[in-house]
């Protein structure tokens, strides 16, 4: 569909908002109570894991679920550096991120092979389902199912156990990987991952090699969402198999549909929304499951392409050349 493009101080104005949400949330361990902040905390690692997401399913156009073998890799990354290695975990963030986009490359395997839509979707399930039962198996270096705890640190002489540091360190790492991730789909690759996901034969034919395309965006998946696992660990202090198991799938699935298939701002919109949703349904004790199905249905059913498309009938400014506004 024909869409209006932001002019040059919608853009300005673009750019100034996005420094501007972070720059307010700097202000919100101050009006918060430390389960408000921890559930804050769960938020930001949830950006990252459905950004991740959204660049292979809803930018690549590929149906693949290796998401939460990334999230795992590097969440298990972090924890074993941390713990057996020594290394401070702030260092893990990045090498964790590392880890995962290696997962994304032996994820990418089968789609290089010419592997496409329920086959891929198969084998990609199959992949984080094999690294679970890694996880599991592997008990010397990641614990079974004991899991592997995260060694106590301090920061500054804070403790890394301080949810508003965590809040802190959270935030800059969010902030940062989703204005690479802009910045790459912005970036004449960008443009290359959108032409593969709409006609992958026709963009081969105009000499891009999609192959390589295909390999750097599920690199890149495989980074960010790495990423989240070296946050999350810290997050909960303590990695279990049974955090990436097909409950947490399913659960980032509906955050990248929720919030928008392709579009970073909906990733982020999702995120923030089904993070924070099951909280207020606490109050219907025996209900939350059915409360929460409703809601999620009722969205995608009112808005099929996600929350995304709602912001972009109030203003160009959130406007985003990557997003599939139709199906």
């Amino acid at each position: 569909m024909s869409q209006i493009m932001p002019s040059a101080r919608q853009r300005k104005t673009r750019t100034l908002l996005f420094w501007a949400v972070p720059a307010v949330l700097l202000l919100l361990p101050l009006t918060t109570n430390p389960y408000t902040q921890f559930i804050a905390n769960g938020m930001l690692v949830s950006v990252l894991v459905t950004l991740g997401f959204t660049l292979t399913i809803g930018n690549l156009g590929q149906l693949a679920f290796a998401n939460t073998a990334f999230f795992g890799i590097g969440a298990y990354s972090s924890a074993i550096l941390a713990a057996k290695l020594g290394v401070p975990w702030l260092l893990t963030i990045p090498l964790a991120g590392a880890f995962g986009a290696l997962g994304g490359f032996l994820a990418s395997a089968a789609a290089l092979r010419g592997i496409r839509t329920y086959y891929l979707a198969i084998i990609t399930l199959a992949f984080g389902e094999l690294m679970r039962w890694a996880y599991l198996h592997a008990k010397p270096l990641t614990g079974g199912t004991d899991g592997m705890p995260m060694p106590r640190e301090t920061l500054l002489g804070i403790s890394l156990t301080d949810d508003t540091l965590k809040f802190y360190i959270f935030l800059a790492v969010t902030v940062l990987l989703v204005k690479a991730t802009l910045n790459l789909m912005r970036s004449h690759f960008g443009r290359a991952v959108m032409a593969v996901r709409e006609n992958e034969i026709a963009t081969a034919s105009l000499a891009i090699p999609t192959a390589r395309v295909i390999l750097v965006t599920f690199m890149w998946s495989g980074f960010v969402v790495g990423c989240a696992g070296a946050l999350f660990a810290r997050h909960v202090g303590h990695v279990f198999p049974e955090s990436f198991g097909m409950l947490h799938l399913i659960a980032s699935f509906a955050m990248v549909l929720v919030g928008g298939l392709g579009s970073v701002l909906g990733a982020v919109l999702g995120a923030v929304l089904l993070t924070a949703l099951p909280e207020y349904l606490r109050a219907f004790p025996g209900m939350e499951e059915l409360f929460f199905g409703l809601i999620v249905a009722g969205v995608l059913v009112a808005m099929p392409m996600g929350l995304a498309s709602l912001l972009r009938r109030v203003s160009p400014i959130f406007v985003e050349r990557f997003y599939r506004e139709a199906p």
